[in-house]
């Protein structure tokens, strides 16, 4: 029996980064020698053991081979017989194809562990190259492994994908196999994607592949869709929302505000050709195509929720700065802030960025997140249960009760100061 660190954990060592999860591959073993020293058997689809003491998973070296479309269509060996050789072949792309013997520690001296490393299909020479290069042919046996490049490119934004790899991909397009895959999992790869520094690269290679037209074709069809020139110098839409995909980045945003970034213009890709390069009423059309995409993905109801709100909203609260009290606090109302001021920040968040991803305007403040919250603020210190009861002792019931509320609150920010007159919409087109 033999020990190897595989995959991630190797490939991090190798960048200098820190190591999170560690891999391992055991080579030579049966289940039933597993079990015996101590391993817990956890392995539904193939033989998976967790460690007694680390409780690190430890898997029995194993190769795969294809026998229908789809995520699952797979034939799993495991045996004693396997090699290391064998297993790292079944795997996605040269840098993760990579082991080290589990005993090993680093020593000293610069070349000691790239010594100890067993990397038979190039993935050292990939890393110092920055290439995402996929390791053998049966990478087109699992149509995943599309959108895992397409994630490391998001997470390694200075690697390429390799030309021979690009074109594999869409040969797997092609075949239909990106038809196959289950929503929950595509789901999971474009959130861990949108999580990463560089989240525009992800959807930039699902494009260039053409996977995005497939999975997400809400947002495919921005590309090539002009805007106003004076809001947004670089034209493109689709350019645009990779902009405002990367400022989310920038600001560490959280997985609904880079979901709600990404998809708060689809509305513009349904724009009639002859009223561009306008895009009225796209904030409506937008909310519209995002329920279906959000059921097709399984999209989580907290992703879900704030993306409707910015995508039905973010013009009026660019444009804020120019609204009354009354209109402040009816924007305030819509978006639910005041049962909601968490997730109202969000909506801010993802607005600011919208602003910022334009050609120019990247460093563009944004005070029209600062007065809002400082009208919630006001907004929120009326006393409700006081207003409602003073609104009921003079006869007052249900509607005329909230009007009496809503009232309340338009003259609590008038008094903060907040309030302009009304003005047509300007702002982030």
């Amino acid at each position: 029996m033999k020990i190897y660190r595989v995959g991630g954990s190797v490939r991090d060592e190798l960048l200098g980064r820190p190591v999170q999860d560690r891999d391992w591959v055991v080579v030579g073993a049966t289940p039933e020698e597993m079990v015996a020293l101590g391993y817990t058997p956890v392995g539904r689809d193939f033989p998976v053991f967790l460690h007694p003491e680390t409780h690190e998973e430890y898997a029995l070296a194993r190769t795969e081979r294809k026998t229908a479309p789809g995520y699952h269509g797979f034939v799993v060996h495991a045996a004693p017989d396997v090699t290391l050789e064998e297993d790292l072949a079944r795997r996605d792309l040269t840098i993760n194809a990579m082991a080290l013997p589990a005993d090993f520690t680093p020593a000293s001296g610069p070349n000691s562990l790239e010594e100890h490393l067993i990397d038979p299909y190039g993935g050292l020479r990939d890393l110092r190259a920055r290439v995402l290069r996929h390791v053998t042919d049966a990478f087109r046996e699992d149509p995943v492994r599309i959108l895992r490049v397409a994630r490391f490119a998001a997470r390694f934004a200075d690697f390429q994908v390799a030309p021979e790899t690009l074109a594999l991909m869409r040969e797997m397009v092609a075949a239909g196999e990106v038809n196959h895959l289950v929503p929950e999992r595509v789901w999971q790869e474009l959130a861990r994607g949108l999580m990463e520094t560089a989240p525009a690269r992800m959807f930039e290679v699902l494009r260039a592949c053409g996977a995005l037209a497939v999975l997400l074709p809400e947002v495919d069809r921005l590309w090539g869709v002009p805007q106003r020139a004076d809001y947004h110098p670089e034209v493109d839409t689709g350019v645009h929302v990779m902009m405002v995909l990367q400022q989310t980045a920038r600001f560490a945003a959280s997985l609904p505000v880079r979901f709600a970034a990404l998809t708060h213009d689809l509305g513009k890709g349904t724009t009639p050709p002859n009223v561009l390069p306008r895009h009225i009423g796209h904030e409506e059309r937008s909310v519209r195509l995002l329920g279906p995409l959000c059921e097709r993905l399984k999209v989580p109801k907290d992703c879900r929720e704030l993306a409707d709100v910015v995508a039905r909203e973010h013009g009026h609260i660019h444009a804020s700065l120019g609204f009354s009290a009354a209109a402040t606090v009816r924007l305030l109302e819509r978006c639910d802030a005041l049962r909601k001021p968490a997730r109202f920040a969000d909506v801010l968040l993802a607005c600011e960025c919208d602003a910022r991803g334009r050609l120019g305007y990247e460093e563009l403040p944004y005070p029209q997140r600062d007065r809002l919250l400082q009208a919630l603020a006001a907004a929120q210190s009326v006393d409700t249960a006081a207003v409602a009861a003073a609104a009921a002792a003079r006869g007052a019931q249900g509607p005329a009760i909230g009007a009496a509320v809503h009232a309340a609150r338009v003259a609590a920010v008038e008094q903060a100061g907040l309030s302009a007159p009304d003005k047509p919409a300007s702002g982030c087109a």
